[in-house]
């Protein structure tokens, strides 16, 4: 291919379809382009009718390319709602019933050089009998992950089942960030126990914000899921039902995993703060001691250092002496008052 033509077409064709493949019940995803989506389309009476095979295709959707939005208008009866859906600011992940099919919102996290998360792309789902159309503006890895199984012979039994899948594919994107996590937080507070100089407070701040992001962004809105549950589509197979509860089920227990994370954080966040202040507190009692004892020696260095008559024991010769044990003296009992005040608190 023309690399010229593939930049200008974003990795997509020219009506904006990055890929599509058309399913059986019985045999696996066969790979289609945009004029064979068409042609199918075509052959159906009706968006939503049931064909004897059971045939549905999967259609998914480059947005940074201008065609896909008007390929998408021309060729598919999509509600209005699903193009309000890709242009609204919330990008939380939910799958929540819509005009009678399935519109899901699934994110994906990008990483930099140093793999910490970075980035979090968005695909938006709209799902019915016989169609599923996704649609995202920057590559996803559960997309490629989802189509790499459909190229290896995987076989679904309708759309719901591929969505089921990116869920799943979520699902386990967290609970590799979780045990990543909680690697590096083992090993902050090891290095906090042993008292070894640290910038664990820099770095727990920084994976404390990045998980309560990801939990907010790729946690599923649970009331959306309780209610497709309760009254799921009329066109959704049981199985598919059943499915759907056990992704939601695991993405609970992932959530709760990540929960306790933050809280882990959070506590250890507290006990760094903690003994930082401890170190402060000593340092400003050692602070204030030295002023204490140094303070009766520059009294009486600032007494006699007046250079005025009538200066007391400046003819005695045992003057110097005298003052050095009035200032010892006075010293002792500055130092007995401070340390009597510490032992008090």
């Amino acid at each position: 291919m023309n690399p010229e033509l593939l930049v200008q077409t974003y990795g997509a064709d020219s009506s904006g379809m990055v890929c599509g493949f058309l399913f059986a019940s019985t045999r696996a995803g066969q790979s289609i382009d945009a004029a064979d989506a068409a042609n199918w389309l075509r052959t159906q009476e009706t968006p939503g009718a049931t064909g004897e095979s059971g045939e549905f295709i999967w259609l998914h959707f480059n947005l940074a390319h201008s065609a896909s939005e008007r390929w998408i208008r021309a060729h598919l009866d999509l509600p209005e709602t699903f193009f309000d859906a890709l242009r609204e600011g919330s990008h939380s992940t939910r799958i929540e019933q819509a005009d009678g099919a399935l519109r899901a919102v699934v994110n994906d996290v990008m990483f930099n050089l140093e793999f910490i998360p970075s980035e979090i792309a968005t695909l938006w789902i709209h799902a019915n009998r016989r169609v599923i159309v996704t649609a995202r503006l920057k590559p996803l890895r559960s997309v490629d992950r989802l189509r790499a199984s459909v190229r290896d012979g995987e076989l679904f039994r309708s759309p719901a089942e591929l969505l089921v899948h990116l869920m799943r594919d979520q699902a386990d994107l967290l609970v590799q960030i979780v045990r990543r996590t909680s690697a590096d937080v083992d090993r902050i507070e090891d290095r906090f126990l042993s008292q070894r100089p640290t910038q664990s407070r820099l770095d727990l701040g920084a994976m404390r914000r990045t998980l309560t992001r990801l939990q907010r962004m790729l946690a599923p809105e649970p009331g959306a899921i309780f209610r497709l549950l309760a009254r799921p589509p009329r066109w959704l197979h049981p199985d598919d039902v059943q499915d759907l509860r056990e992704s939601t089920e695991e993405f609970s227990v992932v959530i709760s995993d990540v929960a306790g994370l933050i809280e882990r954080v959070r506590l250890l966040q507290e006990e760094i703060i903690s003994r930082l202040e401890e170190q402060n507190n000593r340092t400003l009692f050692t602070l204030t001691l030295v002023t204490v004892l140094a303070m009766p020696i520059n009294i009486v260095a600032g007494f006699f250092g007046m250079n005025v008559g009538g200066i007391p024991l400046a003819e005695n010769r045992h003057g110097f002496w005298v003052m050095v044990i009035l200032v010892a003296g006075f010293t002792g009992l500055a130092g007995w008052w401070a340390f009597s005040r510490r032992r008090e608190r």
